[in-house]
Protein backbone atom coordinates (compact mmCIF):
# COMPACT_ATOMS: atom_id res chain seq x y z
CA UNK A 1 0.00 0.00 0.00
CA UNK A 2 1.08 3.26 -1.28
CA UNK A 3 1.57 6.25 1.37
CA UNK A 4 -0.65 9.40 1.50
CA UNK A 5 2.69 11.40 0.40
CA UNK A 6 3.30 8.92 -1.99
CA UNK A 7 -0.24 9.44 -3.22
CA UNK A 8 -0.10 13.33 -3.32
CA UNK A 9 3.43 12.97 -5.28
CA UNK A 10 1.84 10.94 -7.63
CA UNK A 11 -1.11 13.44 -7.98
CA UNK A 12 1.18 16.28 -8.40
CA UNK A 13 3.28 14.52 -11.13
CA UNK A 14 0.13 13.62 -13.13
CA UNK A 15 -1.06 17.01 -13.04
CA UNK A 16 1.89 18.23 -14.75
CA UNK A 17 2.35 15.33 -17.60
CA UNK A 18 -1.15 16.26 -18.18
CA UNK A 19 -0.80 20.10 -18.13
CA UNK A 20 2.20 19.07 -20.70
CA UNK A 21 0.23 16.78 -22.85
CA UNK A 22 -3.05 18.70 -23.06
CA UNK A 23 -1.26 21.99 -23.85
CA UNK A 24 0.93 20.32 -26.73
CA UNK A 25 -1.31 20.88 -29.60
CA UNK A 26 -1.99 24.42 -30.75
CA UNK A 27 -5.06 26.46 -30.36
CA UNK A 28 -5.66 25.06 -27.07
CA UNK A 29 -6.53 27.51 -24.75
CA UNK A 30 -5.72 28.65 -21.19
CA UNK A 31 -9.28 26.86 -19.70
CA UNK A 32 -8.83 23.83 -21.34
CA UNK A 33 -5.12 22.95 -20.10
CA UNK A 34 -6.94 24.52 -16.33
CA UNK A 35 -9.05 22.16 -15.95
CA UNK A 36 -7.72 19.28 -17.64
CA UNK A 37 -4.23 19.20 -15.37
CA UNK A 38 -6.10 19.62 -12.27
CA UNK A 39 -8.31 16.58 -13.18
CA UNK A 40 -4.95 14.64 -13.34
CA UNK A 41 -4.67 15.09 -9.47
CA UNK A 42 -8.16 15.12 -8.51
CA UNK A 43 -8.67 11.30 -10.49
CA UNK A 44 -5.52 9.36 -8.55
CA UNK A 45 -6.64 11.02 -5.55
CA UNK A 46 -9.65 10.06 -4.98
CA UNK A 47 -9.13 6.52 -6.39
CA UNK A 48 -6.35 5.91 -3.87
CA UNK A 49 -7.99 7.45 -1.31
CA UNK A 50 -10.68 4.70 -2.01
CA UNK A 51 -7.76 1.86 -2.32
CA UNK A 52 -6.51 2.99 0.90
CA UNK A 53 -9.50 3.29 2.98
CA UNK A 54 -11.19 -0.26 1.70
CA UNK A 55 -7.30 -1.61 2.58
CA UNK A 56 -7.16 -2.59 -1.28
CA UNK A 57 -3.92 -3.86 -1.38
CA UNK A 58 -4.58 -6.38 -3.83
CA UNK A 59 -4.68 -3.58 -6.45
CA UNK A 60 -0.78 -2.82 -6.65
CA UNK A 61 -0.30 -6.06 -8.36
CA UNK A 62 1.51 -5.41 -11.77
CA UNK A 63 0.67 -7.44 -15.09
CA UNK A 64 3.65 -9.37 -15.99
CA UNK A 65 4.37 -7.64 -19.49
CA UNK A 66 7.82 -5.96 -19.17
CA UNK A 67 7.52 -2.83 -21.48
CA UNK A 68 4.05 -2.17 -19.81
CA UNK A 69 3.61 -3.53 -15.98
CA UNK A 70 0.24 -1.61 -15.45
CA UNK A 71 -1.96 -2.88 -12.31
CA UNK A 72 -5.24 -2.75 -11.09
CA UNK A 73 -4.26 0.66 -8.98
CA UNK A 74 -2.57 2.48 -12.28
CA UNK A 75 -6.20 1.61 -14.12
CA UNK A 76 -8.37 2.57 -12.18
CA UNK A 77 -6.13 6.27 -11.64
CA UNK A 78 -6.38 6.47 -15.46
CA UNK A 79 -10.43 5.54 -15.23
CA UNK A 80 -11.17 8.16 -12.63
CA UNK A 81 -8.98 11.10 -14.32
CA UNK A 82 -10.99 10.39 -17.37
CA UNK A 83 -14.25 10.51 -15.18
CA UNK A 84 -13.16 14.16 -13.82
CA UNK A 85 -12.01 15.60 -17.02
CA UNK A 86 -14.56 14.89 -18.73
CA UNK A 87 -17.11 16.12 -16.27
CA UNK A 88 -14.71 19.23 -15.61
CA UNK A 89 -14.65 19.78 -19.57
CA UNK A 90 -18.45 19.50 -20.08
CA UNK A 91 -19.23 21.33 -16.92
CA UNK A 92 -17.29 24.04 -17.61
CA UNK A 93 -14.91 25.24 -20.96
CA UNK A 94 -16.28 22.83 -23.36
CA UNK A 95 -19.96 22.84 -22.30
CA UNK A 96 -21.19 23.51 -25.90
CA UNK A 97 -18.79 21.16 -27.91
CA UNK A 98 -20.45 17.63 -28.43
CA UNK A 99 -19.65 15.03 -25.86
CA UNK A 100 -17.34 13.35 -28.38
CA UNK A 101 -14.46 16.72 -28.83
CA UNK A 102 -14.88 16.80 -25.15
CA UNK A 103 -13.67 13.33 -24.50
CA UNK A 104 -11.23 13.62 -27.10
CA UNK A 105 -9.72 16.64 -24.67
CA UNK A 106 -10.29 14.36 -21.83
CA UNK A 107 -8.39 11.59 -23.23
CA UNK A 108 -4.60 12.92 -22.73
CA UNK A 109 -5.25 13.85 -18.93
CA UNK A 110 -6.27 10.40 -18.86
CA UNK A 111 -3.08 9.07 -20.30
CA UNK A 112 -0.94 11.48 -18.36
CA UNK A 113 -2.41 9.53 -15.21
CA UNK A 114 -2.02 6.25 -16.02
CA UNK A 115 1.56 6.83 -17.65
CA UNK A 116 2.82 8.39 -14.20
CA UNK A 117 1.16 5.38 -12.29
CA UNK A 118 2.82 2.33 -14.29
CA UNK A 119 6.27 4.34 -14.99
CA UNK A 120 6.86 7.08 -12.03
CA UNK A 121 4.88 6.23 -9.41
Amino acid sequence: MIGRGQIVHGAVLSAVVAAVLIALPRGRSRAVVTTGAPAAAVGPLAWNAILRAAHGDRFFTDAPVIVFPVSRQDTGSGVFTLAAASLGYGLGPLRTEPARRTSLYALPAAVAALLVDVYLH
